[in-house]
């Protein structure tokens, strides 16, 4: 079987200077091991023509497959194609499907169309069209003296989605790879990637088939299985049965596969309880409340939250007590707990939550940034307060306290319903 030698290139003065990460070279590279493809190098070129140029054609000489990211778009710096036409001499017309599409997104967005989006509609005159699903400008694959090339997005997202529809199951056939591939995504909250590595380091190192890759993401931990065998059974078996290996070590902070957020699982789970859920969010400012209503269907299990940011508002329109606010502060278990309890009443809603806490920069009430009392109350009497200490810039303190009171209420949840079972039972 022929060993092929394979080249990542990204287009874009912004991976230059640092104002985003290179993540879709460790993409492509991680999904090409699958299929036994050496990627030999790694370019990032700016935005310059003759750069570009310089380096596509040092790609040409030495690989056998070039997969270049970026340069499609329709502003003037885009020049991925521009460039490859001066080394191939290949001529480019303008893809009438995919302008179609564009010209129906304007459209239907109401929007004006310059004339420069044509541009993303241009291909080379041969190539085979790779279509874009979730984005605009179309994929290519074109062939070069018997090197294949393939161009695509620089949008992570756009890029994952023709590589996965298109580019894989070509380069299968392409290697005579037999193996079917299957991946399956466990998601975790509440633990860190270095503590779930650790629990897991003698499963990771003993496994080979699936690998298992923990990454870290904004909302939480994600362990990627990845199989490989011949048949849909025989990948789901070595799956499932990884799965179970890994919950039994760290199922506790389990709470998905795959495409699930831990957002709809806990709206799942209030449908499935017949509960309601409201906040009060001073420091958060309704990221939580966002992120449960972001869910279709959320109106059943969430009629409404309140940002009550200043304390007048968590005394005059909350209800907070104002001796409360006058000698235990606003940033203090007391007025956290008062303001999950307002929040349950004020909403008519079984459970409540409340953040409140020190976004930063400056201290405030003798409290330094970072600083975060989030509490739960429900309708039998249970209440939880916790108070926390996070690090980052204010944004970053912000969304962490956002994502610890989606871990807060999943597992209260969590816990409701193993009452409801054993009781059951």
């Amino acid at each position: 079987m022929k060993q092929y030698k394979a080249e990542i290139v990204a287009v874009g003065t912004e991976l230059l200077l640092g104002q985003i990460a290179n993540t879709n070279a460790q993409w492509l590279s991680q999904q090409l091991a699958l299929y036994g493809i050496n990627v030999y190098n790694h370019a990032v070129v700016g935005d310059n023509l003759k750069r570009v140029e310089e380096v596509f054609r040092q790609a040409q000489d030495r690989s056998d497959i070039i997969i270049v990211t970026g340069g499609l778009g329709p502003t003037e710096d885009d020049l991925t194609r521009e460039a490859f036409q001066l080394i191939s001499g290949l001529e480019m017309a303008e893809d009438r499907a995919s302008m179609n599409k564009i010209e129906l997104f304007f459209k239907n967005h109401k929007l004006n169309m310059t004339a420069n989006n044509r541009k993303q509609a241009r291909v080379f005159k041969g190539s085979a069209v790779l279509a874009n699903n979730v984005g605009m400008a179309p994929g290519m694959r074109v062939e070069l003296a018997g090197k294949t090339w393939f161009f695509l997005p620089g949008v992570p997202k756009e890029m994952k989605q023709i590589a996965a529809d298109e580019i894989m199951p070509y380069l299968s056939r392409l290697t005579g790879n037999e193996q079917r591939i299957k991946s399956l995504v466990l998601k975790f909250i509440g633990i860190g990637e270095s503590a779930l590595e650790h629990e897991l380091k003698d499963i990771v190192q003993g496994q080979s088939n699936p690998t298992i890759a923990p990454l870290a993401q904004e909302d939480g931990v994600v362990i990627r299985l990845t199989a490989k065998e011949r048949t849909e059974a025989q990948l789901v078996n070595l799956l499932e049965k990884s799965k179970e290996q890994i919950l039994g070590k760290v199922g506790d902070y389990y709470f998905g596969s795959d495409d699930q957020t831990i957002e709809q699982v806990i709206v799942d789970l209030l449908k499935q309880q017949n509960k309601q859920l409201s906040a009060a969010e001073s420091l958060t400012g309704g990221l939580f409340t966002e992120k449960i209503v972001s869910v279709s269907g959320a109106s059943s299990v969430c009629p409404g939250g309140i940002v009550s940011y200043a304390a007048e508002i968590k005394h005059n329109i909350l209800g907070v007590s104002e001796r409360t606010i006058q000698t235990k502060g606003t940033v203090s278990e007391e007025c956290a707990q008062e303001m999950a309890e307002k929040a349950r009443t004020l909403f008519g809603t079984q459970i409540g939550i409340s953040f409140t806490g020190v976004a930063g920069p400056d201290l405030l009430e003798g409290k330094p940034a970072g600083t975060v009392f989030i509490s739960i109350s429900d309708e039998d009497g249970y209440t939880s307060t916790n108070q926390y200490l996070f690090t980052g810039n204010r944004s970053s303190i912000r969304k962490r306290a956002c994502l610890k009171g989606l871990e807060i209420i999943y597992n209260y949840l969590k816990s409701q319903s193993m009452k409801q079972f054993n009781g059951q039972n």
